[in-house]
């Protein structure tokens, strides 16, 4: 039986976990208004790294509010498939109930910790705005994670938050925001999303960029082998559409 994880319990409650979080947080205009009007920039950016037309296997690793999920499902292939993971059942609902049903799509209750997929299963792989939400050793395996079930040569797309330039007007008021509310993100100020990840993986840079005064960053990295995992962690309970 899987469960919610305390930090996100504790920290996160009010974002994503109580029903009213939904209520308040699915609207485009307050998820734009939180990136500072650069949600649909950075929703953009995140798929022209997928391709303007996506095939073959996509993982995006957590729901997100807003219609990112929905323009990625309206950029696949024919024979594309996508499989949404997300360890809150609400998320998964509220995702199923904003997006049309598409046999191409599976949603699947899973931890991102801890994916139950087989070595090389996907394609590519998305991550929007999670890692920041994360303590140190779930990052790293989040990451690991994502990492192993990419086939070598696949693609994991990651845009996050990002040391923003000293001179950012934003960046005060993001400080207080992270000290009260987001008590990990600080943690991309710092050190770059690659330091996380795990140590002798074979992984190749393909892209990394800056947005808005270097508040938030897309970076894009190709495995350039398998990296296998022989314990898996979790039972996926799939939800289809």
């Amino acid at each position: 039986m899987l469960s919610i994880p305390a930090y996100l319990e504790k920290n996160y409650w009010w974002a994503y976990v109580h029903p009213r979080a939904v209520q308040l947080f699915e609207r485009e205009w307050l998820v734009n208004l939180i990136l500072f009007g650069n949600y649909n920039r950075l929703r953009n950016l995140a798929l022209d790294q997928l391709g303007a037309s996506i095939h073959g296997k996509t993982l995006q690793v957590a729901c997100v509010y807003g219609n990112l999920t929905a323009r990625l499902i309206d950029r696949m292939a024919p024979a594309a498939t996508l499989k949404v993971i997300d360890i809150l059942p609400i998320q998964l609902a509220n995702l199923a109930h904003k997006t049309a049903a598409d046999p191409r799509v599976a949603l699947s209750r899973c931890d991102a910790s801890a994916l139950p997929d087989p070595d090389g299963s996907f394609d590519q792989a998305l991550m929007f705005f999670l890692l920041h939400e994360q303590p140190e050793a779930t990052r790293r395996q989040t990451l690991q994670e994502a990492l192993r079930v990419l086939r070598p040569g696949g693609k994991l797309v990651i845009v996050d938050y990002h040391r923003p330039r000293a001179w950012h007007p934003m960046r005060p008021l993001l400080s207080l925001i992270f000290k009260h509310l987001e008590p990990f993100a600080m943690d991309l100020w710092v050190h770059g999303i690659k330091d996380y990840l795990p140590r002798g993986v074979s992984v190749t840079q393909l892209k990394h960029s800056t947005a808005f005064g270097g508040l938030y960053q897309i970076l894009v990295l190709e495995p350039t082998a398998s990296l296998r995992n022989e314990t898996l962690f979790c039972a996926s309970n799939s939800v289809s559409k």
